[in-house]
């Protein structure tokens, strides 16, 4: 029987729920938020019913709780405050759906059976696919083909070459402590794929695992989103909100782009590391999580704290073990296993049959040097399955730059730092056609970061 978590500090509304439920569900119910969060840490739930407004803490926290765990139960958000604003927010923060206060029984039980039947229905597809794309990688890349056992964007991580197999052990072998991770590489060279990877091997693989691309959030909002803020915290602020580093209880939060984070967010970010305590905004009261920190960078986070640029305590307090991820055309062998494993997801994603790739097309993709890494191959293979309108790719249906000589004197090898990155950025504009969007999207950066880029090389 399905169970249901029933959160209303209103006693009749508990106890009439639950006399409507019992029939078809094995129901609980919590009087209020801290309750009903210490439930859902206990066990899982299939469906939380709660009410908005409660004593303490309100329904949204119950909500950001439950969206937060392995196993994401139905959440029903109930006020007797309905308005448009309000559902919304509950949408947002992950509710499926929002009914008001006198409750409709009839109307809840058949919102609660159709949400019910979407998650199972969700549930059975996302297993589907990752079970066809494990079985996919392990006929077609044999017994070094490295697949994790939960849904990784394609599923599966390819480390045929000895540079991605050394990657992967280290991945593996840090998985199981508890030390803080810092993943460095060139963007698009799969650096979430690997923070994952560590998260699915390690004790915490069934608790939550949370992304933050720092670079994406404007520096006056970072700090909020990773430590939460309380309510009248700043203009807007109308309610408690917990924040990334709380959601992330018991699991792994993965800080991308972790150079570019402002000095204030650096300062709490340093504290948290060592006390595993923060504030909210708007708190003074002390908050301790046990959570598993990763983060990765393009940038070199050493010569930065050097130049004064970033803090050198914080610098080494996330670069407890580093795992740096070599560019694409630093492990060609695995280029031809990714391209294959790629068609093949996104055949299967689109509904069609996977195009094939003639012997003259994989050389010319093999040889080529993909500057924006993993992202522009992944790129390639959906345009390919998409736009093709042959049953196989040759070498003349490529793109010229794939086929074009690529530059690697001797000259190239010794340039700077500053000059291959201009030379990266460079090429992702040619091959974004002067898009800046999507040349950022190609190099796994934002716009903002790419146009700080273009104005340091410039300086």
């Amino acid at each position: 029987m399905r169970s249901i978590l029933i959160v209303d500090d209103e006693k009749h509304t508990r106890d009439g729920l639950s006399a409507v439920l019992a029939d078809s569900y094995d129901v609980f119910a919590a009087s209020n938020a801290d309750e009903a969060i210490k439930m859902l840490e206990a066990e899982p739930f299939d469906a939380v019913i709660t009410d908005l407004r409660m004593a303490g803490k309100s329904g949204i926290s119950v909500i950001d709780k439950a969206i937060s765990l392995p196993e994401k139960p139905v959440c029903i958000m109930l006020t007797a405050y309905g308005n448009m604003e309000t559902a919304v927010e509950a949408m947002k923060h992950g509710a499926s759906d929002f009914l008001s206060k006198p409750v409709d029984v009839e109307k809840l039980e058949k919102v609660l059976a159709e949400s019910l039947e979407k998650r199972d229905d969700a549930l059975k597809e996302a297993e589907a696919k990752k079970q066809k794309h494990v079985e996919y990688a392990r006929k077609s890349h044999g017994p070094n083909a490295v697949v994790e056992a939960k849904h990784i964007d394609t599923g599966c991580l390819i480390a045929n070459s000895p540079q991605m197999r050394s990657v992967v052990e280290k991945a593996v072998q840090v998985a199981h402590s508890k030390a803080t991770v810092m993943i460095t590489g060139e963007t698009g060279t799969g650096k979430e794929l690997i923070a994952r990877l560590i998260h699915s091997s390690s004790p915490r693989r069934d608790m939550p695992f949370l992304p933050v691309h720092c670079a994406a959030i404007p520096a006056n909002l970072l700090e909020s989103e990773l430590f939460g803020y309380e309510k009248g915290a700043f203009t807007g602020a109308n309610q408690r909100r917990i924040g990334r580093f709380e959601a992330a209880d018991k699991g792994t939060i993965f800080l991308d782009e972790i150079g570019e984070i402002d000095a204030q967010t650096q300062v709490k970010l340093l504290r948290f590391l060592e006390t595993k305590s923060f504030e909210r905004l708007g708190s003074s009261q002390s908050i301790t999580v046990d959570v598993r920190v990763i983060c990765a960078t393009n940038r070199n986070l050493k010569e930065m704290s050097e130049r004064g640029e970033y803090r050198e305590d914080l610098y080494y307090r996330l670069n407890v073990v580093e795992i740096k991820i070599p560019p694409l055309r630093e492990h060609r062998a695995d280029i031809g296993p990714l391209i294959k494993s790629y068609i093949a997801y996104y055949a299967r994603e689109n509904d069609v049959e996977p195009v094939g790739i003639e012997p003259d097309a994989l050389a010319a993709l093999s040889n080529y040097d993909w500057p924006g890494n993993i992202r522009e191959l992944r790129n390639f293979c959906e345009n390919a399955v998409v736009m093709s309108q042959t049953k196989s790719v040759g070498a003349k249906d490529l793109d010229p730059k794939f086929t074009l000589p690529q530059r690697r004197d001797e000259k190239s090898h010794n340039l700077s730092k500053k000059d291959n990155e201009l030379d990266l950025i460079r090429r992702a504009l040619d091959a974004a056609e002067g898009n800046k969007s999507k040349a950022a999207e190609m190099l796994g950066i934002s716009r903002r970061t790419l146009h700080r880029k273009l104005g340091d090389i410039k300086s």
